[in-house]
């Protein structure tokens, strides 16, 4: 079985803690531990300095302490556990595996046995609360899932659906109906309803210029002359000051004239 496992078995990377600022790569392969660091400074004594590189046996590596308080200091002591258990050859399998395929064996258990896994590590968390393994419980109590029920799922979420009473899941379908057909009610009267507005429109402006028109049938503006009929509507004056003083010349000319 150990034989069908790549190589390397394990390999992590990062940078060390504050305010360390080397980068490290630590990997397990089926015959040696590799450690390797990058020193990153911005010294000038630290820029011609190269990458370094350990490379020890299975047996050296348990036995070297300080690789270990290293190990620990950069990636922390769970990973130095994982790391020796792989050097004295117990291998989890079960992190070998893809997701896909970790999917499909937890599709086999029981609900509760699938809450309990999901409390053992940070990826059985996510893979027995995702969508894919809540889609594989409805379809595996279910013999037919509907193109609406999966298109509901999408909404509202396949867990949801899992948890959902059969007579609640046909309310849901139907209100589901009822806003779409509303909706493509909707789209149809749009169309209709902005005609109606622009014709109605049109036909304001239409009995608005013929109103202006009535108003003033003897007013025709002069095109000709390019005269500026908006500038002319804000132009006040008062003919009647005009009127009087043309007509009080006439007067006082034919009394000089008697006198």
């Amino acid at each position: 079985m150990a034989s069908l496992l790549t190589d390397p078995l394990f390999e992590i990377s990062g940078l060390g803690p504050p305010p360390n600022k080397n980068f490290y790569h630590f990997a397990v392969t089926k015959s040696d531990v590799i450690w390797r660091w990058w020193k990153i400074s911005l010294r000038t004594v630290d820029r011609g300095s190269k990458p370094g590189e350990l490379r020890e046996s299975h047996q050296d590596f348990l036995d070297d302490t300080c690789l270990h308080g290293d190990v620990t200091m950069v990636f922390g002591r769970q990973m130095l556990q994982y790391a020796k258990a792989l050097c004295q050859g117990y291998y989890d399998y079960l992190e070998r595996l893809s997701d896909a395929l970790l999917l499909r064996i937890i599709n086999y258990l029981e609900l509760e046995d699938v809450g309990q896994l999901g409390q053992t590590s940070h990826r059985f968390r996510q893979l027995c609360g995702s969508e894919k393994f809540w889609e594989q419980a409805v379809r595996r109590c279910c013999n037919t899932v509907s193109a609406e029920v999966a298109s509901l799922a999408l909404e509202v979420g396949w867990r949801s659906i899992f948890f959902t009473s059969k007579l609640q899941l046909q309310k849901l379908i139907s209100r589901r109906r009822l806003k779409v057909e509303v909706q493509q009610e909707r789209q149809v009267s749009d169309p209709d309803t902005k005609a109606e507005e622009s014709l109605d429109e049109s036909s304001e402006t239409n009995q608005t210029s013929t109103s202006d028109e009535e108003s003033h049938p003897g007013i025709v503006p002069d095109l000709s002359l390019g005269t500026d009929t908006s500038s002319c509507c804000n132009v006040d004056f008062d003919p009647e000051p005009e009127a009087d003083s043309d007509s009080r010349v006439p007067e006082q000319n034919s009394a000089l004239s008697e006198w």
